[in-house]
């Protein structure tokens, strides 16, 4: 985004997400963006009623007249490398669990692996995936983000099962991740 806010924790395609305080956080919408930000906000919710996975939605409001904001829970990510093997083996269980409870609800987060990175370091190129959206707190295992996640009543049985599949084969690649780093 061009415009600079205050308190700016992250910036997107579309949205900026900005700390409101201590315990809540903004993301916001410019523009007409009546539809995403009221879906982000229906498939958060429907996610909360679910488990405690997805970050948790307090309400929708604006921002000094000038952005629609989906305000939301803060998080606070922890470094999952000071963690013993075993704890990190119990969160991804849990993680598992919880994806699996919100897959048989009807929803499906679809942005796990945010996109492939490559670097380069020590003459060799790496390719690397990019974790973005799965936070560690001191709750446990978390995902922010749900702007392209979908419900199944929204895409039907086949393309759900597809989406659902894809997400399984991303929690693969970050257990990898998470355990071996």
């Amino acid at each position: 985004m061009s415009k600079r806010y205050p308190r700016t924790l992250s910036a997107g395609a579309n949205n900026t997400v900005i700390a409101l305080s201590d315990t809540e956080v903004g993301k916001l919408f410019t523009g007409d963006t009546r539809s995403d930000i009221g879906s982000e906000a229906e498939k958060m919710k429907f996610a909360n009623a679910v488990n405690g996975l997805v970050v948790q939605f307090i309400r929708l409001d604006v921002f000094t007249n000038d952005s629609e904001m989906l305000v939301m829970e803060r998080l606070y990510p922890l470094d999952f490398r000071a963690y013993e093997y075993e704890r990190r083996e119990l969160l991804l269980d849990v993680l598992e669990d919880e994806l699996r409870q919100l897959h048989q609800a009807g929803f499906v987060h679809r942005d796990l692996t945010e996109s492939v990175l490559r670097f380069q370091t020590v003459g060799r190129l790496w390719d690397g995936l990019s974790f973005d959206n799965i936070f560690l707190t001191e709750r446990g295992i978390r995902l922010i983000d749900v702007g392209i996640s979908v419900l199944k009543s929204q895409v039907g049985e086949r393309l759900f099962a597809r989406f659902v599949e894809q997400e399984l084969q991303e929690l693969e690649g970050f257990r990898g991740y998470f355990l071996n780093r």
